[in-house]
């Protein structure tokens, strides 16, 4: 496959006004959550996945279904919990008496976006299932391999504080999300508004599309040809091994973080209108794309801990 052509200040002006009109629709549906909302689109258009650790009720999969809306794509919801089973998300073969033959029936992972709700209710082998399509696209059943709909994101929902009856993820399962973020809750003018909405009827299927799956489509192979300098290169790979090593930190981020990290801030850049990736463009990704991917020492230790780690070490490691 040949390499993705350089991208031209002309595509990169129209990358940004694209990414804008997506960003400014959901925005007028979430309420007061544009930075959650702006990393949400970054990671679609690098083809990562999301996880989003926070309480229930602050907008999770409105989320989810404001970004499908805005881009005509189809969307699935999956409740996890402890009975559900692997074939509950990818889909099963049922055998046909009359034809006398197999005929798969898709399961809800067979959409452009899926939410995957409260994700640590669910038993281990059932959070394999779902993360074995993230970073296959496909899922294999009875020896045939069906490809899921591209473009193709997860967000996944994980609630901090109700730990009991639930199944963290490990590690190697954290690592295969490209950002972690908290939506929070909205401040005052934003809830009001969210109120006023609710009150006035608004729904988000009023969304008026500004996009499609293939504008998502052709938009990710443009950052594809962002270019990054061989500096920042070795500056991604600096700030991530700085992680291996930073007081505290029992395990730092993988080469699978470096990569991520520089394709998200490929994203950013076209979303800046630029053509080529800045190291304030790896700095401001640091936290989102490297913090959950952190095992520290204090066991206990949250979320804003690991985010403290980063901007450590993003503090510590010069540039040049």
């Amino acid at each position: 496959m040949s390499a993705q052509a350089p991208l031209t200040p002309e595509e990169a002006a129209r990358f940004a006004a694209n990414a804008e009109a997506i960003i400014d629709n959901v925005a007028g549906f979430i309420q007061g959550k544009r930075e959650v909302i702006t990393l949400a689109t970054t990671c679609l258009l690098a083809e990562g996945h999301l996880l989003l650790e926070d309480v229930p009720g602050v907008g999770k999969t409105s989320l989810a279904r404001s970004i499908a809306a805005t881009l005509g794509m189809s969307w699935h919801r999956i409740q996890f919990t402890p009975d559900l089973l692997p074939s509950d998300v990818t889909g099963v073969s049922i055998f046909h008496q009359g034809s006398g033959t197999f005929e798969f029936h898709p399961g809800p992972v067979f959409a452009h976006v899926v939410l995957a709700d409260e994700i640590n209710r669910a038993s281990p082998r059932t959070q394999s299932a779902l993360l074995e399509v993230m970073e296959e696209r496909t899922v294999t059943v009875d020896g045939v391999t069906h490809q899921v709909p591209r473009p193709f994101i997860v967000l996944a929902t994980q609630n901090p504080i109700e730990m009991d009856g639930t199944f963290p993820l490990p590690e190697a399962q954290l690592d295969r999300f490209l950002m972690s973020v908290s939506i929070g809750y909205p401040d005052l003018e934003s809830e009001v508004q969210v109120l006023a909405n609710s009150h006035g009827g608004l729904s988000v299927d009023e969304l008026a599309p500004v996009g499609d799956a293939d504008d998502v489509r052709r938009m990710v192979a443009l950052a594809r040809g962002v270019h990054v300098d061989h500096s920042v290169m070795e500056y991604v790979v600096r700030l991530v091994a700085a992680t291996r090593t930073t007081p505290g930190v029992r395990l730092g981020a993988s080469p699978r973080g470096s990569v991520g990290l520089l394709r998200a801030a490929q994203v950013a850049a076209a979303m800046a209108g630029r053509t080529y990736v800045s190291p304030v463009d790896v700095q401001r990704l640091a936290v989102p794309v490297l913090a959950h991917r952190l095992v520290l020492a204090d066991v206990e230790a949250d979320a804003g801990v690991r985010a403290q780690a980063i901007e450590q070490v993003v503090a510590g490691v010069p540039v040049g």
